[in-house]
């Protein structure tokens, strides 16, 4: 029997996946894979036990139970002004991953192009190479990680479907200013481009910034698809739930492609995250706060050491340079990080579809108890 060709020749095992299967076969200390090593609050976890247990087990709406799209929609009034439709522009999706892969999948056809900045999460090239489009990369200008506007418009053509915009950002943590939308906004007014904003870390800004949402934004919310994800907001990543906000017309197309994916997410994680939204309306507030003590532990902890670092913006991810310790490409340096230091971390290249042949830049994940950042530090203070 002659298999079918692979429709993503370019795809193997995420690099997420390599480094942690690696960090746990060498038992080093893993801040690759971007998960805390903390449970999420104890209130929500009690309430799914008991949502299970009062026999809430069935299908859900598929496009989320009732409290749940509310207590979104009351949240994005909260923190952004923006007034959205709790029944026909909020859609509860299994992860932000599948929201992202449901937006794209309704929207983008054969031969559509579609604007990623590098460095940029590896799940959006593969979800526009399956609907037949082609990724268009953008590399951000370095060492700030700022929107090159002279490359962006340049890579615009008559073929662009939409615009992906990752902030704040992964992996560097920079977010993005009210200018920098205003210029968005300018530079597609007169154009069909749709917006896909992943806006996971939304709740995590550092040193007195806020989270510019596209939500903020009445022009460019019009055409976005904003995308988030109560896994890394509530340290609750393996339950997989994440939303989509976007106007009716955008969310009717990503509902029709959502049912066929999962149909729905799991009712007692939908019906425990709403009920501690709704009690617990002050947590998205305090969760900058939590994360930046852990980002000034960590660089707290790797100042004697020969890395080279400026303390995240945002997110819950350091970047380090260390070329004043190895000549070896990234990946090269991560897997000996790993396997010889005890530290798993990601290499910066993986993100870009053409990687600066001399850039020596790494990614570790701060998500983690002070115990293990500390003990992570002394043994990168040893290179």
């Amino acid at each position: 029997m002659h298999y079918p060709e692979t429709k993503l020749p370019n795809v193997g095992t995420t690099i997420f996946s390599v480094m942690s299967q690696l960090a746990a076969e060498h038992r080093a200390i893993n801040l690759s894979q971007g998960f805390p090593d903390f449970d999420g609050p104890q209130l929500i976890r009690d309430r799914v036990v008991h949502y299970m247990q009062s026999g809430a087990n069935q299908y859900a709406p598929f496009i989320g139970v009732p409290s749940l799209r509310q207590a979104i929609k009351d949240k994005v009034a909260r923190h952004y002004g923006a007034d959205v439709d709790a029944e026909s522009e909020v859609t509860v999706t299994s992860g932000a991953s599948e929201a992202i892969y449901a937006a794209i999948t309704a929207t983008v056809r054969q031969g559509d192009e579609v604007i990623v900045f590098d460095p940029c999460y590896d799940c959006y090239e593969p979800a526009v190479e399956l609907n037949g489009g082609v990724c268009r990369h953008v590399a951000l200008d370095l060492p700030e990680f700022k929107i090159n506007w002279l490359a962006l418009e340049q890579a615009i053509s008559p073929r662009t479907r939409m615009i992906i915009v990752n902030a704040p950002h992964n992996p560097s943590g920079v977010s993005l200013s009210r200018d920098e939308l205003d210029r968005l906004a300018e530079l597609i007014r007169d154009t069909n481009i749709l917006l896909l904003g992943d806006e996971v870390y939304e709740h995590i800004v550092f040193d007195g910034q806020s989270h510019n949402s596209l939500l903020t934004h009445k022009e460019l919310a019009r055409r976005s698809f904003v995308i988030s994800s109560f896994g890394k907001t509530y340290h609750i990543t393996g339950w997989k739930v994440g939303y989509c906000i976007a106007p009716v017309a955008l969310s009717t197309e990503l509902r029709k492609v959502h049912q066929y994916i999962t149909f729905c997410t799991p009712t007692p994680m939908q019906l425990a995250i709403a009920d501690y939204m709704n009690t617990h309306p002050e947590y998205e507030s305090e969760l900058s706060g939590f994360y930046q003590e852990k980002r000034d532990i960590f660089c707290h902890e790797i100042r004697r050491s020969r890395f080279g670092f400026t303390p995240a913006k945002g997110g819950y991810f350091q970047l380090a340079d260390y070329s004043q310790i190895s000549d070896m490409d990234d990946v090269s340096f991560a897997r000996w990080l790993t396997t010889e230091a005890g530290v798993a971390a990601i290499p910066v290249s993986v993100f870009c579809e053409q990687p600066k042949p001399d850039a020596r830049l790494i990614r570790f994940c701060f998500a983690k108890n002070e115990e293990t950042l500390k003990h992570a530090g002394e043994r990168l203070c040893r290179l």
